[in-house]
């Protein structure tokens, strides 16, 4: 039975009234979901489910202690909510620090510009995924193991607190993966692709140069050479550098990562210079039509863009009301969890780099000998240091692009990286494939983008010198 909005204001506002003065701050949040997974591995079927959910949260803090309780029977939310209340009474013993911000009283949904996947039947979505499956195995015989998935899911949220917010949120997100991976004796390789969207069915129903795309450049990357492992002058694309602004740098802008950890706050100091003169790096729900885009976070916080670094100077980070109230700074509405079963806590939206002056073409010149990487096949970071695979590459020899190359990871610091950018390109891509993870939290749908870069000294791995 779907929740009303008038249904879950007279509950809420009954608990809120019995139980707000037992602790400094109450939010409960009513949460429904509706969504769809449908997994192709080779010619099985791994996963093929329509599936509702429907449940709740809660949080309480007093004294700077945090009780959360899940549950997914909206019966027996005040048993819930007392034990939240306990959990938080038992261990608070400091000062609750949570940034002020007006209350919220709307009804806000993000609106679709065309069809909604809801309305596309089980088998329909099956079919096009058969189609991928058919168009990735077609390429070539080399092709060994194919996987396609898609995924939807619309989410209705109603949040309501005690300093007065009374907040109706709601949303579809899509996605879309495909992989095909050749191999040839010992030799394997892989390409693969990712896209999503919170605007239309449609975005992810005309794939099939994107999927044939992938499959080819598994099988081509088979007869290429290994790049020879050394230090370049490196140019990444713009979907290359999405990945870089929010797995290297996106993580450290997180409040959280700074007032839980005294060296980051030492590194991350407002007012330090990271970059060039041209870097502009921003974070921000507040651009529509993105998958990290929204018009409140998961606190009631209004959607915003802040601006991370300005003219290559680090002049903001990303809050919760907790981080903003502990280090003194404004909210930004970066509070956000996965569903109801996680507490909501400070996570990218969508992380960008501003376009540079600098014309494509140009960012080879003068390069004797570089990589240019484009698209990505994985990665990792850990803390300030980061390792990104390319999904393909080539050699530059004589500010020219060169032969083709295989097995290209790019791998550094980031800071040190952010100062050795060296131009920045006139081009801009939006990257809608990201599922970010953290703190448990895996998947959370965010926007990436960015422009070409041009970048010394990146240590590029592949095929030593013997």
């Amino acid at each position: 039975m779907p929740i009303t909005l008038d249904d879950a204001k007279t509950l809420l506002d009954e608990l809120l009234t019995r139980y707000r003065a037992q602790v400094d701050y109450l939010a409960i949040r009513l949460e429904e979901s509706a969504g769809t997974d449908i997994l192709l591995r080779g010619s099985k079927i791994e996963a093929l489910s329509e599936g509702i959910a429907l449940g709740g949260q809660i949080r309480a803090c007093h004294k700077g202690g945090w009780g959360f309780a899940s549950f997914n029977r909206i019966d027996d939310i005040r048993a819930h909510l007392e034990r939240a209340i306990a959990a938080a009474r038992m261990v608070g013993d400091e000062e609750t620090l949570l940034a002020e911000v007006d209350p919220v009283q709307a009804v806000r949904s993000l609106p679709l510009t065309g069809t909604d996947p809801r309305r596309i039947a089980l088998s329909d979505k099956k079919a096009l995924c058969d189609r991928y499956a058919d168009i990735l195995r077609s390429v070539d015989d080399r092709i060994a193991t194919t996987s396609v998935r898609y995924g939807d899911n619309a989410q209705r949220i109603i949040l309501m607190t005690s300093d007065g917010t009374l907040l109706e949120q709601s949303w579809v997100d899509m996605e879309m993966r495909f992989a095909a991976t050749a191999r040839s004796g010992e030799t394997v390789q892989t390409g693969r692709e990712t896209t999503g969207s919170r605007r239309a069915y449609e975005d992810l129903a005309g794939l099939d140069h994107q999927v044939r795309s992938a499959a080819q450049r598994a099988v081509d990357a088979l007869a290429l050479p290994s790049v020879r492992g050394n230090t370049y002058t490196v140019v990444i694309d713009p979907i290359l550098s999405g990945l870089f602004v929010h797995e290297a740098f996106g993580h450290l802008s997180e409040a959280d990562m700074a007032y839980e950890n005294p060296d980051i706050l030492e590194v991350m100091t407002l007012g330090r210079r990271f970059g060039p003169k041209e870097l502009q790096i921003f974070d921000g729900a507040a651009p529509e039509g993105h998958r990290g885009s929204y018009y409140y976070d998961d606190e009631g916080v209004p959607a915003t863009t802040t601006q991370l670094i300005e003219d290559g100077v680090l002049v903001g980070r990303l809050h919760s009301r907790e981080t903003a109230g502990k280090l003194g700074e404004a909210p930004t509405g970066n509070a956000r969890c996965l569903s109801y079963h996680y507490p909501p806590i400070v996570r990218m939206t969508n992380t960008w780099i501003e376009r540079g002056n600098t014309p494509v073409d140009q960012l080879f010149d003068g390069i004797q000998e570089g990589v240019y990487a484009r698209n990505w096949l994985g990665g990792m970071t850990n803390g300030e240091m980061f390792t990104f695979t390319a999904g393909e590459a080539w050699m530059i020899r004589n500010g020219k692009v060169a032969e083709p190359v295989r097995d290209v990871t790019l791998s550094g610091n980031v800071f040190t990286t952010l100062a050795d950018i060296d131009a920045i390109g006139d081009d801009f891509f939006w990257d809608e494939s990201g599922g970010c993870g953290k703190g448990g939290q895996s998947g959370l749908a965010v926007g990436c983008g960015g422009p070409s870069l041009r970048i010394r000294d990146v240590v590029v791995g592949g095929e030593a010198d013997i």
